[in-house]
């Protein structure tokens, strides 16, 4: 495949806990009652999610087209929007790398714009196309995504285990991966550092970038940590926040580590605090994130939060502005080889790091190896040492349910059959990276999930340890 140049929801205090934070982390969000969105709010999102998911989709990585965008990334969708998308369509301007969709005559288009290295932006309602200036796309880099020569991890080349082949164990477990649930776009697993297993489904591939969803929770912790090995940031200070400076703000308590944790007390306007502002009606992170109240003391409660990770995000880039340093997840990112990862912002140029990154399933082993190695990446640290047993650490409140969480990764230490150092990335719509140190493995998983079709993502990483085990089990020659 040829790569391409690069809610107004009810207000709620209900503190989202156990079995219930995991769903809304893996799984599109529940119907909302007709009475709690305004249809005219409903359907300015429903055209912005058209628009970004178009961008996005056609020119990040590989890119995908138009068919199998509406088939993959159109369907399945939170219902209040769904059914008013269908009634819209996209205008692609390839010459521009822009997608607008009108849904009403006196307001202006939604506008989705491509970036080049950051992806797409998606610009606020009523942003008018000539607010929008080409130039400054234009004068950005075209694209990092390119066929990469050298060799694996780096690269591409020399990427697979001798141990490879049709009969392997890991190979039947790629055969029977629909007996896991859900739509697999990609399965992906690497054993002492190389590929043993790698199948795509459904006309995806090796270049094909899918939006992470909340694995990109993790790439940000990741970049915190980054930032804490150069001794530019202090995860354990108050969160650098302006709006919470104020004299006797309690907010300012907060630290950026509770905001990693999903610990930091805030509220927000829905349980699971979906942000669906910002992803679907461009609105800023900054703006939308910092205006929510404290309601539990810091560190005593665990709610799963979107803003908790656009703010500790806020915080590390100013953290790293006063080091006289930039955030910028695309250099850090290009250092493991990850070229095809699009980390998006919004229109004020704050990251999206809760959400929109844009990734291949090689990339999220890249990051895996990272891991795999405590933060070592040929022989040069990017992560503090100990920085896997920080974020794998489950330290203070805890969900209820099958797994842990610890600084921006899920645990995988209560589930039968699966060694007790399991951790991972997981994402809405079946998102996974998983690894087990342990056993030098990395489990990768990209798929389409909905509420109804789930992957169960402790039976395949339990599959594919005892997959493990049996080539282990094998007899020489």
């Amino acid at each position: 495949m040829k790569e391409p140049n690069r809610r107004k929801a009810a207000h709620g205090l209900a503190k989202l806990s156990g079995i219930a934070a995991l769903l809304f982390a893996l799984s599109p969000a529940p119907p909302l009652a007709a009475a709690e969105i305004d249809p005219a709010l409903a359907r300015a999102w429903a055209a912005g999610y058209r628009a970004a998911f178009t961008c996005s989709s056609l020119w990040n990585g590989a890119g995908k087209p138009l068919a199998a965008i509406e088939r993959d990334e159109l369907t399945h969708i939170y219902p209040e929007i769904e059914a008013p998308m269908r009634e819209l369509k996209a205008e692609v301007d390839a010459t521009k790398h822009r997608v607008t969709v009108r849904y009403r005559a006196d307001m202006p288009p939604r506008i989705a714009q491509w970036t080049g290295d950051e992806g797409c932006v998606t610009f606020p309602i009523g942003t008018s196309i000539d607010a929008v200036d080409p130039r400054a796309i234009e004068a950005k880099p075209v694209s990092r995504a390119r066929i990469n020569t050298h060799r694996w991890p780096m690269g591409d080349a020399d990427a697979f285990a001798d141990m490879v082949g049709p009969h392997s164990p890991f190979a039947l477990l790629g055969d029977d991966v629909a007996a896991f649930g859900g739509r697999t776009s990609s399965l992906l697993i690497v054993k002492d550092r190389k590929i043993v297993l790698e199948r795509y489904y459904n006309g995806h591939g090796p270049y094909v970038a899918q939006r992470t969803f909340s694995v990109a929770k993790s790439m940000a912790a990741t970049l915190v940590g980054h930032a804490v090995d150069r001794g530019q940031f202090d995860v354990k200070a108050p969160a650098l926040i302006a709006e919470w400076q104020a004299p006797g703000d309690p907010r300012a308590a907060i630290t950026t580590e509770q905001l990693l944790r999903m610990a930091s007390g805030l509220t927000s306007d829905t349980a699971g605090n979906r942000t669906d502002a910002i992803y679907m009606g461009g609105a800023s992170v900054r703006q939308w994130t910092t205006q929510w109240p404290l309601l539990n003391p810091p560190g005593s409660e665990y709610r799963y939060a979107n803003n908790d990770t656009l703010l500790a995000t806020l915080s590390l880039k100013a953290g790293l502005a006063r080091a006289g340093q930039r955030l910028d997840p695309a250099a850090f990112f290009d250092r493991l080889g990850m070229t095809r990862t699009f980390v998006e912002a919004d229109a004020q140029g704050d990251y999206i790091l809760s959400s929109q990154v844009w990734t291949t399933a090689r990339d999220l082993a890249r990051l895996g190896l990272l891991y795999q190695n405590d933060g070592l990446w040929r022989g040069e640290r990017l992560l503090p040492p100990g920085w896997r047993d920080f974020v794998t650490a489950p330290i203070g409140p805890q969900p209820d349910g099958p797994f842990g969480y610890g600084a921006g990764f899920w645990l995988l230490n209560a589930s039968p059959g699966i060694p007790a150092d399991a951790f991972g990335a997981f994402g809405n719509r079946g998102q996974y990276m998983v690894v087990i140190p342990s056993r030098r493995l990395i489990v990768v998983r990209q798929g389409y999930d909905d509420s109804k079709e789930r992957l169960d993502i402790a039976a395949l990483v339990r599959a594919a340890v005892e997959a493990d085990a049996g080539v282990a089990n094998q007899p020489a020659g």
